[in-house]
């Protein structure tokens, strides 16, 4: 049992020396056949517990509460900002890495740009909406992941959690709202709860199995919807956030990082299989 005083469960802090400056225009030019602009945006740090050693999902449902309804708060008040178009919130657990913070955190990152994953991902969703006048990840939840439940690690009344057909990583797992929402800070306050809820225990599941492994996760969402000419009509109908949980069981070589022939370990199949099982820590 956790037992704390202090006055706060999360903080937001700007982080020091960001790749990202608030302050200044994006200055936005031509150089040659290239575009250049100047690195405005945002970095923060959400310090995700007032214990130093102890990572809110071993705190408790609550605590998770606490932290996603920080993400929710900045994303809504970064977007009012027009000079920036994504915003980015990402977990990097455990791993060798330019990151000195050891004190249980996940990061913020506002960029004037859309990373390029994300627009791959958001073309892709456009394309099969177009195709199908469906979304596609509300067809991944029911016509296939539902439908078959193999890939099923847990299910709660609002989201739910699976290892997707083919993944990057052994053991990645992905996070789906079953109501159909582009954007999420969106989220409503029943759904907050389930989803600390869902991403706690299947959290508390991996590192059980896995022995506690290094581990990165991200939250897909809609760009800022601020309206601009010719950009995401349809995002509301095509686009479906969820986060993906990306454990660091064994690194990537050369060929499948270049060439994009991920090599797993592992059968999504059978880690469903065995993250359903495990018992949480």
């Amino acid at each position: 049992m956790h037992i704390y005083t202090q006055a706060w469960k999360t903080r937001v802090i700007p982080k020091p020396e960001p790749v990202f400056q608030t302050e200044g225009d994006l200055g936005r030019k031509g150089v040659g056949m290239y575009d250049k602009m100047n690195s405005i945006g945002a970095n923060e740090i959400v310090i995700e517990s007032p214990l130093h050693d102890t990572a809110p999902e071993d705190i408790g449902i609550d605590q998770m509460t606490e932290v996603i309804k920080t993400y929710r708060y900045r994303i809504y008040d970064l977007e009012k900002d027009p000079r920036f178009r994504y915003t980015l919130i990402y977990k990097d657990h455990g791993r060798i890495t330019d990151d000195i913070y050891e004190h249980p955190h996940s990061q913020i990152i506002a960029t004037p740009v859309i990373p390029k994953g994300i627009k791959e991902e958001l073309d892709g969703a456009t394309a099969y909406y177009q195709y199908r006048e469906r979304c596609i990840f509300c067809d991944i939840i029911n016509e296939e992941e539902i439908e078959t439940g193999s890939r099923i690690i847990m299910e709660t009344n609002d989201f739910i959690a699976f290892t997707p057909f083919a993944p990057k990583f052994s053991f990645e797992y992905w996070i789906l709202p079953k109501r159909h929402n582009c954007a999420f800070q969106d989220i409503n306050d029943e759904e907050l709860q389930d989803l600390s809820l869902i991403l706690t225990t299947t959290l508390k599941k991996m590192k059980s199995i896995l022995k506690n492994p290094p581990y990165v996760y991200v939250l897909h969402t809609a760009p800022n919807r601020m309206p601009r000419k010719d950009h995401w009509h349809t995002l509301g109908d095509d686009y479906h956030w969820h986060m993906e949980i990306m454990p660091q069981v064994s690194i990537k070589n050369a060929f499948e990082i270049d060439a994009e022939f991920y090599i797993l370990l592992t059968s999504p199949e059978d880690a469903a299989l065995y993250l359903r099982e495990a018992e949480p820590l």
